[in-house]
């Protein structure tokens, strides 16, 4: 029986770097720290749903704690005169504030630009899902996005699976389309993977998974830019 791995952890350490970054001197707060890592991303991705955000990372000093928000829509999320961020701020404060932690850390917020959201597997996914939830033809969507990643020059390969009552039919089934090379096996392949959700109002929940081959990486320094 076959094991499936996924792209990004397979190749930690290898050509990916970790997106939790910690320096810790108190070992028995890890519990605490992991915790408050995992509620924090999650409430982020529900928060800042919409908004094309491609990757959350969270880095931590001996009484800091930075967050690193990826998105392809810095304006929206900033906002007029920088008020999206402080209302952003504001709303992570009071939730590290709910946590009761040991020791209130200086949060830091800092909002990144993804200049080629059509090569970043994240945001193609939310792309997918954001035409299923239009209602617009699966296989027409599915289509114009591959062409849309293939487009970028960095981009060696996509492939995008969608599962669930697919086209309004009873049973569910799954649907893929591929185009140029995907080698999951080769570890120095810069795979990027994500997943996705589109929720139909008909049909219910749909599920949605991309890879995106951009060449192989010989460097470890050009994988973390």
């Amino acid at each position: 029986m076959t094991h499936v791995a996924h792209p990004y952890a397979q190749r930690l350490g290898i050509i990916r770097d970790w997106k939790n970054r910690w320096f810790v001197t108190d070992r028995a707060r890890f519990r605490e720290y992991l915790k408050t890592d995992t509620l924090i991303r999650e409430w982020l991705q529900k928060r800042l749903k919409g908004m094309y955000v491609s990757d959350i990372e969270i880095e931590r000093g001996a009484n800091s704690f930075r967050i690193i928000v990826k998105t392809a829509r810095p304006g929206m999320l900033i906002g007029r005169s920088g008020e999206g961020v402080q209302k952003l701020n504001k709303e992570l404060h009071h939730k590290l504030a709910s946590m009761q932690l040991s020791e209130m850390p200086k949060l830091k917020l800092d909002i990144e630009e993804v200049r080629a959201p059509e090569a970043n597997a994240q945001i193609v996914a939310e792309m997918v899902a954001e035409g299923l939830e239009k209602r617009m033809p699966f296989r027409r969507v599915l289509k114009q996005t591959v062409d849309k990643v293939m487009a970028n020059r960095d981009v060696q390969g996509v492939r995008i699976s969608i599962a669930g009552r697919i086209g309004g039919a009873e049973m569910s089934r799954s649907e893929e389309i591929k185009k140029g090379r995907v080698p999951l096996q080769t570890l120095r392949a810069n795979i990027e993977f994500a997943r996705a959700e589109a929720y139909l109002a008909y049909t219910g929940l749909v599920g949605i998974k991309v890879w995106i081959y951009k060449g192989e990486v010989f460097d470890n320094e050009d994988a973390r830019t």
